[in-house]
């Protein structure tokens, strides 16, 4: 039986590319200088993969849905930050358009995953009998 790999979620595959798209725009003229406004933003780009990765790997699925949840709110964190620097003049509507795009895409991925887990009648692999 081949074990699924948090490596192999198509939404974990999307929250990293977003990961590294923040981190480019985090790494651009005034935005790289504002040390605390740079690392919050990376650190919530990092918090969707690393909330998919750990929820899955907790092999519940009531605890992987928990942090699908987190991963989906961090999502909506990037997008309020990056109109936030918009605003701050540190990157423009048209650059910042993409990455918004693509966070409320994986956002919805993430929604109608947890919907199917909710529904779905396995518990995960703790649950699974000792044979």
């Amino acid at each position: 039986m081949k074990v699924l790999r948090f490596e192999e979620l198509e939404v974990w595959k999307d929250a990293r590319v977003i990961c590294g798209s923040v981190n480019e725009i985090c790494n651009v003229g005034s935005f790289r200088s504002d040390y605390k406004f740079r690392d919050q933003v990376r650190s919530s780009a990092g918090s969707i993969m690393d909330n998919i990765a750990e929820g899955f790997e907790r092999d519940g699925r009531k605890e992987f849905i928990q942090f699908l949840s987190i991963a989906k709110g961090s999502c909506g964190e990037i997008r309020s930050q990056l109109y936030r620097a918009i605003d701050y003049g540190y990157i423009s509507a048209e650059k910042a358009a993409g990455l918004l795009e693509q966070t409320l895409v994986l956002s919805k991925k993430l929604s109608c995953l947890m919907t199917y887990l909710k529904s779905s009648q396995i518990k995960g692999l703790k649950f699974k009998p000792e044979t």
